[in-house]
């Protein structure tokens, strides 16, 4: 993965799922998406056969989301137990 600056755009279902979490948790899937800007880093993994193709972990939650051209854009932050379905 190369190193571009990238804009990461949340999604409303992504905007309401992290305002439902305790702060800390929030703060922490914050920093990391604030940290995608910069390029692809952290614990990312390409999703096969599943729509968003991406997945970056930051603890016990995921954050789904789709590379187009310079934007990230973020569908889905849930709970692991949950991010699958």
């Amino acid at each position: 993965m190369e190193q571009l600056m990238y804009f990461v755009e949340l999604m409303p279902k992504a905007i309401k799922y992290l305002k439902s979490l305790p702060k800390p948790e929030a703060q922490k899937i914050i920093v990391k998406l604030q940290s995608l800007e910069n390029g692809l880093t952290g614990d990312i993994k390409k999703l096969t056969n599943f729509s968003p193709e991406y997945r970056l972990r930051v603890g016990n939650y995921r954050v789904l989301f789709e590379i187009e051209g310079s934007k990230i854009a973020v569908y889905r932050v849930k709970h692991r137990k949950e991010v699958y379905t």
